[in-house]
């Protein structure tokens, strides 16, 4: 059974408008390989040039930021979701 990586609507333009994807992965980096693997362009907008995640995405396995948990390698079971989250900054 594939994982789900919700997609934020910034991003959807380059998933065809879709929220939702299915992938097949074991961990939140192989779902987010996958996920630019059928959507191609979506890794230089969540990736740096080192590989790692841009520091204003946010990744979410169920509802634990990866950042508190073994960030890319975090381990990720079939039908759960992946969701990523940029952050928002503003305010007065």
């Amino acid at each position: 059974m594939p994982v789900i990586v919700r997609v934020p609507t910034q991003l959807r333009q380059l998933t065809g408008g879709a929220g939702e994807v299915p992938v097949e992965a074991t961990t939140v980096g192989e779902a987010l390989r996958a996920l630019d693997e059928l959507y191609p362009g979506l890794a230089e907008r969540l990736f740096d040039g080192d590989g790692a995640l841009r520091r204003f995405v946010n990744v979410f396995v169920a509802d634990e930021d990866i950042r508190f948990a073994s960030g890319l390698e975090t381990p990720v079971a079939p039908t759960q979701t992946v969701s990523i989250v940029p952050a928002v900054a503003g305010g007065a």
